[in-house]
């Protein structure tokens, strides 16, 4: 069993609790990035353990707080309550001053890294994931220290530099447990939809002349990140993944522009994206790609990190530590250390889960033409 604590329990745990049960009644594996991985189904998941801040959920058992506002993901599945109570965070920097009639915080004792992580060794957590809004650095290093403090596994899906940033990386050696990160990819996202043209167009002898990433969505993810001052580490993060796909990244990084761009309420967890690519092909002859993708925001981030909770703890049973880059690289746009590409990122995670004998299921590389 994979024992998984949750922070922040928004849209992103609400489509995941609920996959976690279809998955786990139904034999239907499609839509699954792995099936098994080293014996773990998406069945043997199990949530443990959740905290967050707002009013709204505090004190309610986990299979009713993931529909508690403002979260907008749908009922999909008939969901049994879990006997998981929902406790009461630390709030730090997690509530942006303009989200605070949506988020209400409980007017409740805040508690403090050592209780985080006496409850994290009680609960018998396996993997912490963090799902903080965007922009919550003070938060997420908070509850990063206590996961390394109770020898827990760290998930990082937002795009605060944790696992890329040495000294971080460098507390969970010493914990003799890993860190997972940065800012979770979608398994048919904006970006990695963008990074495999940019990666199409440089394998092809063509050049990026210029490209954009512009995303609109109508959840309180697109209302948090109204405000520009928790953006930065958001758009680094997005336009890096895209161009270290290229021969010059550094150069192309002044060519390129990818981050979120507007709040749509009636959107929901809807997100569009439009890509635009201007490349300069055969003979200088300019090639204009433009791209509309309309995705459901959390259940693109919920299908990957069925595959990271798995991935993690069968990484600490073996008895890794720290911050594996070629672990992270499949996963998140800003792994310590980028691949190439989808491919280079898959060969590297599959030839290292081979050396320390995990096995994954099912193995994808004939779909690049490889054994």
């Amino acid at each position: 069993m994979v024992r998984v604590g949750i922070v922040g329990v928004g849209n992103i745990a609400a489509m995941f609790i609920q996959a976690i049960e279809y998955y786990g009644l139904s034999e239907d594996t499609v839509g699954l990035i792995h099936e098994i991985i080293d014996g773990y189904k998406a069945s043997d998941i199990r949530i443990v353990y959740a905290v967050d801040v707002a009013r709204t959920k505090v004190g309610k058992d986990v299979a009713e707080a993931i529909f508690a506002k403002p979260n907008t993901v749908p009922k999909l599945v008939d969901i049994r309550n879990l006997g998981v109570t929902v406790r009461m965070g630390r709030i730090l920097d997690g509530v942006a001053a303009h989200m605070v009639d949506d988020f209400q915080p409980a007017p409740l004792k805040e508690p403090t890294i050592d209780d985080l992580a006496d409850e994290l060794k009680s609960y018998g957590v396996d993997v912490l994931v963090n799902l903080l809004p965007v922009g919550s650095s003070e938060a997420s290093r908070f509850y990063a220290e206590a996961a390394a403090r109770a020898g827990v596994a760290f998930i990082n899906c937002i795009p605060e530099f944790l696992a890329s940033e040495r000294s971080c990386c460098e507390l969970f050696e010493r914990s003799y447990t890993i860190i997972l990160g940065d800012d979770i990819k979608g398994q048919l996202g904006s970006t990695i939809v963008h990074r495999t043209l940019t990666s199409l167009v440089a394998m092809r002898g063509a050049e990026i002349a210029e490209s954009y990433q512009l995303n609109v969505g109508g959840n309180t993810d697109f209302k948090n990140m109204l405000e520009q001052t928790r953006l930065a580490s958001k758009k680094i993060s997005k336009t890096a993944a895209v161009t270290s796909t290229l021969p010059k990244p550094e150069e192309a990084f002044q060519r390129v522009h990818a981050g979120p761009s507007g709040y749509i309420p009636f959107l929901g967890n809807t997100k569009v994206s439009y890509i635009y690519i201007k490349a300069r092909g055969f003979l200088g002859i300019p090639v204009v790609m433009d791209l509309k993708l309309v995705v459901d925001d959390k259940a693109m981030a919920s299908a990957v990190l069925m595959d990271v909770v798995r991935l993690a703890v069968a990484l600490k049973k073996r008895g890794v530590k720290g911050c594996p880059h070629w672990a992270s690289a499949p996963y998140f746009k800003h792994p310590p250390k980028q691949a190439r590409n989808e491919e280079e990122a898959l060969i590297n995670l599959y030839t290292n889960l081979e050396r320390i004998g995990i096995s994954i299921e099912p193995r994808k590389l004939h779909l690049f033409g490889a054994i």
